[in-house]
């Protein structure tokens, strides 16, 4: 009896270690932004994405009442450039009670480097930091949580885009999205031609009794 429970405790543990366990990544250049556990320490380096598909999701406000997204080319932006720039904009309106700053992509993509005049082979460099691929369009940072002045959020947005690797624009709540290099602007009224009279609503029309 005591070797069926022993065999059966064997088949478990041996069933457990052949599950892959999610690996927690501790390097020398790990910060906050960086994710908790990874699957895969290693991936393959891919290219910026291109909105081609006709979808305007994150081009717009979410969260906030102002923020910048990106108006030059995609750019991949990494784990310290992303913290750089929040900072700023706390350390800017950090008189500013109740004021929060959103941001929208996070850096979850491992970036590994080999090192110069390295022999071709031998495998995959190693981990180096952590990044996300942004494209064109999409919302990085925005400020809200309480009322600030435009002067004060464009100043602030404004220093914290000098530190990313691309142009971006000032945004508010009324800014149409964007759909790669064109901004969607909502279709006007039509206007009334020589040919067609003016619409006129028949309340309006009504004399008054």
């Amino acid at each position: 009896m005591f070797s069926l429970f022993s065999s059966l405790g064997r088949t478990v543990l041996s069933t457990a270690r052949r599950q892959p366990q999610p690996l927690t990544v501790f390097s020398r250049a790990r910060n906050n932004l960086a994710p908790r556990q990874v699957k895969h320490i290693k991936r393959h380096k891919g290219r910026v994405p291109i909105p081609i598909g006709g979808s305007t999701k994150g081009t717009t406000l979410a969260y906030g009442d102002w923020g910048v997204r990106i108006k030059g080319n995609g750019a991949r932006l990494t784990a310290k450039q992303l913290e750089t720039a929040e900072e700023v904009i706390k350390k800017k309106l950090k008189v500013i009670k109740g004021v929060k700053v959103y941001l929208r992509v996070f850096p979850d993509i491992p970036v590994c480097i080999k090192g110069n005049e390295t022999r071709m082979g031998k495998g995959k460099g190693t981990f180096e930091f952590w990044a996300t691929r942004v494209p064109i369009g999409r919302v990085i940072l925005e400020i809200g949580g309480t009322p600030i002045r435009e002067e004060l959020a464009r100043e602030a947005l404004r220093l914290a885009s000098s530190k990313l690797p691309t142009k971006m624009e000032f945004i508010r709540r009324s800014t149409p999205p964007r759909l790669g290099n064109l901004v969607l602007h909502p279709p006007r009224a039509p206007r009334p031609t020589l040919d067609q009279p003016p619409i006129v609503d028949v309340a309006d029309a009504q004399p008054n009794v």
